[in-house]
């Protein structure tokens, strides 16, 4: 099992932006790529953006295209996601997980372990 831990979440208002990080515990992430899920209240978990472990591939849920950036710092072992431009419909538990992400993937990625972190809970509002 590769452990994760997801933080930065928090309050912010329409319009804002947040970084999340999901950190590697115990292992490397060098060759692992990693996708960023979420579920609101009520509504199943979905993929939001996931990066191969090069860094070279990138794939977004049409509905953050544009205002969210994944990113990886494989010397602090960590996957960011950059989140500006919030709405309220952002608002869930965002989760990150290791993943296949290709061209062909997109978004359809799944977690590739059999269980999920605590995650980290972003609100969005005014």
């Amino acid at each position: 099992q590769l452990q994760l831990v997801e933080s930065g979440g928090g309050l912010v208002q329409p319009g804002g932006s947040l970084r999340v990080s999901c950190a590697a515990s115990g292992f490397t992430l060098d060759y692992h790529a990693i996708g960023w899920f979420r579920q609101a209240p009520g509504k199943e978990r979905e993929g939001v953006s996931c990066i191969n472990s090069s860094g070279g591939t990138t794939n977004y849920a049409d509905s953050v295209k544009g205002r969210f950036t994944i990113s990886r710092d494989n010397a602090k072992n960590t996957v960011y996601l950059q989140m500006n431009s919030l709405r309220p419909e952002d608002t869930a538990i965002y989760y990150c997980a290791p993943v296949i992400c290709t061209v062909v993937t997109g978004t359809r990625f799944q977690n590739l372990n059999n269980y999920w972190g605590q995650g980290t809970q972003v609100t969005v509002s005014s």
